[in-house]
């Protein structure tokens, strides 16, 4: 039986590539999506992956979200966490609202599914969890406190995790993308943009596929013996 999939906000961008690599894969996918329902509509009449609409970042719709999955696929064994949000905006400018938005479903998210489907993993000796980072909570980046914040806290807690669920069979792993050219960074302004990419050492933004292809590994039987680690997919932007 094909193991089955949950990617958060898989409908679209990154996560949308990501749901179809592990299709591709021979697994059964779940694709999450928050809020737009005639993208979602569109994704699944194309691709064939049902789709599933709740808000990361509360508990009680991850808990009720994993078991619908659940109730229709079979076991959970592979969680991507993907969906996120951004309120940039400096320090002095940024409201509350802005920080905890961020933080709620970034990294919130990342807790809420992984507590939702860690249970199952562990009675069955067998999980993939990967956590999608960013180059932005490794170096920083000006007027995104909260962005980094989430991101960098995804990486600590993917090595946190990751300790927990090495002798059950489960690994978790981070993903920490580059500038990828998705539908939020074609809105940059082209004379930003320009900038952006000269800091980039291969020359061009990355390609939502890449990211993809690398979840697709941490995903497979293959990946057993890594856990704990991040894999930085950012053409060279940021090395350490």
């Amino acid at each position: 039986m094909a193991r089955v999939a949950i990617v958060t906000g898989g409908t679209r961008g990154i996560g949308e590539a990501i749901s179809l690599a592990l299709k591709e894969a021979g697994m059964t996918v779940a694709a999450n999506y928050a809020g737009n329902e005639e993208r979602a509509r569109a994704f699944t009449e194309k691709t064939g992956i049902a789709s599933y609409k709740w808000d990361v970042g509360d508990f009680d719709a991850c808990q009720e979200g994993v078991a619908k999955v659940e109730a229709e696929l079979g076991p959970v064994d592979i969680i991507v966490n993907n969906a996120g949000v951004t309120r940039d905006g400096t320090m002095s400018k940024m409201t509350r609202d802005m920080w905890e938005d961020v933080i709620r479903i970034n990294l919130g998210g990342c807790f809420n599914m992984a507590k939702a489907a860690f249970g199952g993993m562990r009675e069955r000796k067998w999980g993939r969890i990967v956590n999608i980072g960013s180059i932005n909570g490794q170096a920083g980046q000006y007027g995104q406190v909260n962005y980094a914040a989430a991101k960098s806290g995804i990486h600590g807690f993917t090595k946190a995790l990751a300790q927990e669920g090495a002798r059950l069979g489960i690994t978790v792993n981070a993903i920490a993308p580059g500038y990828i050219d998705t539908d939020m960074v074609a809105a940059v302004p082209s004379e930003v943009l320009e900038k952006i990419v000269a800091r980039i050492p291969v020359g061009r933004l990355g390609q939502a596929s890449e990211i993809a292809r690398g979840v697709a590994f941490l995903c497979s039987e293959d990946a057993g013996f890594v856990t704990g680690s991040t894999l930085s997919i950012n053409g060279g932007q940021h090395m350490y």
